[in-house]
């Protein structure tokens, strides 16, 4: 294998296929990057056991002296080609045991894999795409991947549940202790229901983040492929049966309060600094509690109280409200600053149903995005 490439170009198509490499694997070869030089054009590949992605490369700077495969250390290659200030790189193999990478006056040594050892990867046959526009992924990603569980006890939990019906796909993240949900309307397509794991979403997002256009998604019992330009880009999806959470975001609230939501932000987060930190067993974290007090003087009052450091207390005036009693209502300020972040809207409504029942968070102009909260005993 002996080709010459513009590394620019070598390098937008090496930041996709580092969504692929895995940090650590128990097959090293999986740590390297594919490189398949054919008479025209060249493929990477990289792979781990969520994620697999190829380019195909066919640029104008390319120049292929001989075709030929091998697997390259994958971090180290990129680091390579990220420091080197060269216009023109050229790769080729020597005495089929290293790769020569050559820059202006640099040179750089690599010792190679054997890409027969390298596993063939399977894609989703390219038939019957479902059509998204790159932005529309990078807004579910936004509002909803943040609400996924962390921890491994519950697996489904740790994906994004994409369930379509009625010409839409609702599109559902949780926890346990809080859920988001968007909904997308599409053109007409088959009905599906799959749960994508929320590391795939996240970086798949990430590759197509100067992207502006659309991507076809093709689907297989246990495979999404993510198709567009140049780039193949495929995850495993989740086993299992998501949980039913429609009746949960259906329900009907009695009480309602809205608020600007840069003012609503900022008082959480002046608020936040003094509230006891609690530990979600499940999760492993750390997360501030407060207080909302709704009086029927149409007040507002955010508050906490931690021990042997103090407490703070902070009145926010709504821009609207409707209650029928008093509420006072604990919850995670983390949880509910993450939901109000997911919005476009300058103004957002609390719709809330008792003091223990999950209050659900909506914009005035994010019609089709729903986020629910568990509220905490305050006892």
């Amino acid at each position: 294998m002996n080709i010459t490439i513009d590394r620019e170009i070598l390098i937008e198509n090496l930041n996709i296929i580092s969504k692929g490499l895995p940090n650590k694997s128990p097959m090293p070869i999986l740590t390297g990057i594919k490189l398949d030089a054919t008479d025209t054009d060249l493929f990477l590949t990289s792979s781990n056991s969520d994620i697999s992605v190829e380019v195909d490369i066919n640029d104008s700077s390319l120049k292929i002296e001989s075709s030929g495969s091998t697997v390259v250390p994958g971090r180290f290659f990129i680091d390579i080609i990220r420091k080197i200030n060269s216009k023109y790189v050229n790769l080729f193999l020597s005495d089929d045991k290293i790769l020569v990478i050559k820059a202006d006056r640099g040179e750089f040594k690599l010792h190679i894999m054997d890409p027969l050892d390298y596993p063939k990867i399977d894609f989703v046959a390219l038939e019957n795409p479902l059509e998204l526009h790159s932005d529309v992924l990078k807004e579910i990603v936004k509002t909803t991947v943040f609400a996924t569980s962390t921890s491994e006890k519950k697996p489904i939990l740790t994906g994004v549940n994409f369930n379509s019906n009625n010409n839409r796909i609702i599109v559902t993240a949780t926890d346990s202790f809080r859920l988001a949900q968007k909904v997308v309307e599409i053109g007409e397509y088959k009905d599906f229901n799959i749960t994508i794991p929320a590391k795939s979403l996240d970086e798949l997002s990430k590759a197509v983040d100067s992207y502006d256009g659309n991507i076809n998604f093709y689907f297989s019992n246990n495979k999404l492929l993510a198709q567009y330009k140049n780039v193949m880009f495929q995850t495993r999806l989740l086993d299992g049966n998501y949980p039913e959470t429609a009746r949960l975001v259906n329900d009907s609230f009695n009480n309602v309060v809205k608020f600007n939501k840069d003012e609503l932000i900022e008082a959480v987060e002046r608020v936040s600094l003094l509230s006891p930190r609690d530990k979600d067993r499940k999760n492993e974290i750390t997360y501030s509690i407060i207080k909302l007090n709704i009086k029927m003087d149409r007040t507002v009052e955010i508050s906490t109280n931690y021990i042997n450091i103090g407490d703070a207390r902070e009145e926010i005036i709504p821009t609207y409200i409707e209650v029928t009693n008093p509420i006072m209502i604990g919850f995670s300020s983390r949880y509910l600053i993450e939901a109000l972040r997911s919005f476009n809207s300058t103004e957002i409504s609390l719709n809330l149903k008792g003091e223990i029942r999950p209050f659900i968070v909506k914009g005035e102009k994010d019609y089709n995005l729903t986020q629910l909260i568990l509220p905490v005993r305050m006892d």
